[in-house]
């Protein structure tokens, strides 16, 4: 079995830190973040926010535009080719047509002339025939002719361009900006070319045919108009709006944006800081520390810190999200004078909360954190983050909160409370959870949950099993409470914790032989209890009697270890969590501790058998076999070349053992008796057998003497 511990930092240095959020990593297995490994930290730290979440902050929605619901407006998110947007508008076009109409439109979108499409394509609707014009005069450049046959489309009463008039307007935007460059008034172009962007939309909404989703990509169109023309504030709302509507280009572009913005000159950024859409992308960049290399700050962000906060002094919009920024920067006095104004959200009270912890007091701290977990949404989520030392956290703010809380609940003796909070991440923070189930709370404490709060849920398929679909958490608590009653030896109440029948019955099983290996009166009977119990502690340990966490890590399948944490006392952990924990070490506290109960109950089992037997030698092979340590397994071994009987196949001991035969040995309890006998009293055999012969003839003597007596 693999017992790897690697070094987090170090599984996936070839993929760098800006892997996408969410992206899955194949080099090596991802650790989830334990809050309560370094409990300082977690309580002091404010996570990084989430980019995607925070611009999604900024911005809204256009009403009544629908949202994108195919890849026609998305670039390639993933490994694979981009979409092909010249395929995808062919078959858009094809919409709507007869097939000699779907074959004329094929041929005409090969032309080069657009003057020469309108005239080749009379037998099509005038809506069709105009816009393919148009197309085809924008392709090869001629952006005014182009933009004057879009015109004649919109031109055409309504029910007469009910599958070109989206197209129209948006194709007419794209002109009227590619002219805006040759235009000798520049504003005026771009001032027409958002004007019909804002028609595409519309026509859009009113049903107008817009199977490439025009509509919502005219929102990143006009953003670039209005970027173009200078105003960064309209171009930030109208980029935040088409990301809103589902637009993966919306969200990239905003990343661009904010970077051509970070280059700008220290001056230009104040001037625009003063705008309220540049101001909050400004703050959710930095606060989700875009553009951060394996925890290394970019070299422009400095400046934009200063810029912005300079800017945003006295400012009662956005408080909130800059006062996380000046608390991620270390400057708390700020981040306190933002929170004045910050409201009642849930990052705001978060913040209450840490700087609390920061002045020592945990009540105002405890109270702040309950009313973050109020305010915060249970369903939202910050995507995944990477920490420093390359942990992984679905950052789920109210669970964050719930976590931290927990902490200062562990630090008052608030055990149940504690776990309560953890748990109910549902899984995000299932180490730590386990960890106070499995060390902190009592079995009584933890089982009185359990059965309270915690029903089965239905076990997995076979079919599941076997592809590796994870455990819900409640059964996996459930497991962790089976696991501990038998290691307490309550092997009564442990079986229908267990998640499917197969394990219930193991369970069964190994308590029964635990149980008869004490009560049985027939030696043999019992060293066969305690043998049963050994192999099944040895081959289905992890299961039944492994800790989830240290020392087996049952959550890995004991494939991987994590770097312990420290029992040592300090303003986090109390004296009463320190004893609670010590007292629920394994036994012993070693890497797969039940292969160590496995050999003590063997070695049980053979203090039982005659020493003679093949059962004893093969109880004590069958230990020596089961990985242990060296010391342990010269030490079986040792054991039988002193009291035990030979066997062909000790030559092999510890690698090819026979399976102990119990029917046999109850003869040998006798014959070990005799054989210990004469073998202690061999050396005196010469003086034994004289002493014999006297006492024969002594005896007869005095039998003859009675006689004679006798006949007297």
């Amino acid at each position: 079995m693999l017992t790897r511990n690697w070094r987090r930092d170090l599984l996936c240095l070839s993929l760098g830190a800006a892997v996408p959020m969410g992206s899955a990593l194949a080099c090596g297995p991802d650790f989830p973040l334990r809050l309560l490994e370094n409990r300082a930290q977690s309580l002091a730290q404010l996570p990084e926010g989430n980019f995607r979440f925070e611009v999604s902050r900024i911005g809204h929605a256009v009403v009544g535009l629908n949202n994108v619901t195919a890849a026609t407006n998305s670039p390639d998110v993933g490994y694979g080719e981009p979409p092909n947007y010249v395929e995808q508008r062919a078959t858009a076009e094809l919409i709507g047509l007869s097939p000699a109409q779907q074959t004329r439109v094929t041929q005409l979108r090969e032309l080069t002339d657009p003057h020469e499409v309108a005239r080749l394509g009379v037998d099509l609707p005038a809506e069709i025939r105009d816009y393919l014009a148009g197309a085809v005069a924008f392709t090869a450049g001629e952006y005014r002719t182009a933009a004057e046959y879009f015109q004649q489309v919109l031109a055409l009463p309504a029910e007469q361009r009910p599958l070109r008039s989206t197209w129209a307007a948006y194709s007419l935007g794209r002109s009227l900006f590619a002219l805006s460059s040759e235009a000798g008034e520049v504003e005026p172009a771009l001032a027409q070319a958002q004007q019909a962007f804002e028609q595409a939309r519309q026509l859009s909404i009113d049903g107008f045919s817009d199977p490439l989703e025009l509509g919502v990509a005219s929102l990143g169109e006009q953003a670039r108009v209005a970027r173009t023309a200078g105003d960064w504030n309209r171009a930030i709302e109208l980029y935040a709006a088409q990301n809103l509507h589902g637009s993966p280009i919306g969200y990239s572009s905003l990343k661009l944006l904010m970077n051509d913005l970070a280059a700008l000159p220290s001056a230009h950024i104040a001037t625009l800081l003063k705008g309220p859409a540049v101001q909050q992308l400004v703050t959710a960049s930095l606060i989700s520390r875009i553009g951060w290399s394996f925890d290394e700050q970019p070299p422009n962000e400095k400046k934009l810190i200063a810029l912005l906060q300079r800017s945003t002094a006295g400012s009662l919009q956005n408080a909130d999200r800059l006062a996380a920024m000046n608390y991620q920067q270390g400057d708390y006095a700020s981040a306190r004078a933002f929170l004045e104004h910050a409201g009642d959200g849930g990052l705001a009270w978060w913040l209450r909360a840490k700087l609390a912890v920061r002045d020592g007091d945990t009540a105002a701290a405890t109270a702040a954190y309950a009313k973050a977990a109020q305010a915060f949404p249970k369903d939202e989520s910050w995507g995944e983050r990477r920490t420093p030392d390359w942990s992984v956290e679905s950052l789920q703010p109210k669970c964050r909160v719930d976590g931290e809380s927990a902490i200062l609940a562990l630090q008052r003796g608030d055990y149940l409370q504690a776990f309560d909070q953890l748990y109910r991440s549902n899984g995000v923070y299932w180490l730590d959870a386990a960890s106070v189930a499995e060390r902190v709370l009592s079995v009584d404490e933890l089982k009185q949950y359990v059965d309270s709060q915690v029903p089965a849920p239905p076990p997995l398929s076979q079919q599941d099993r076997d592809n590796y679909v994870p455990l819900p958490v409640a059964a996996s608590l459930r497991d962790l409470l089976g696991r501990r009653l038998l290691r307490e030896g309550r092997y009564d109440e442990a079986p229908t914790y267990f998640d499917n029948p197969d394990l219930q019955n193991k369970a069964r099983w190994y308590g029964q032989m635990r149980q008869d290996a004490e009560s049985n009166w027939w030696p043999t009977n019992r060293a066969f209890a305690y043998y049963q119990a050994a192999a099944s502690a040895r081959y289905d340990g992890m299961a039944l009697l492994g800790y989830e966490l240290s020392p087996d890590y049952a959550t890995f399948g004991g494939n991987f270890s994590l770097d312990p944490v420290e029992l040592k006392a300090g303003p986090w952990l109390a004296d009463a969590e320190i004893q609670r924990q010590q007292a629920t070490l394994a036994q012993p506290d070693q890497r797969f501790h039940y292969r160590y109960v496995a050999t003590a109950l063997a070695s049980k089992a053979a203090d039982l058998l005659p020493h003679s037997s093949q059962a004893f030698a093969a109880v004590l092979c069958k230990a020596s076999s089961w990985g242990t340590s060296l010391q342990e397994q010269s030490a079986f071994y040792q054991r039988y070349v002193e009291q035990g009987p030979y066997v062909v196949w000790a030559g092999d001991f510890g690698h090819q053992c026979q399976e102990p035969d119990f029917r046999n040995p109850d003869k040998r309890y006798v014959t070990q008796i005799i054989d210990a006998m004469r073998t202690t009293l061999r050396p005196f055999k010469l003086a034994l057998q004289i002493a014999g012969v006297l006492l024969v003839t002594a005896t007869g003597l005095l039998l003859i003497n009675r006689r004679r007596k006798t006949v007297r």
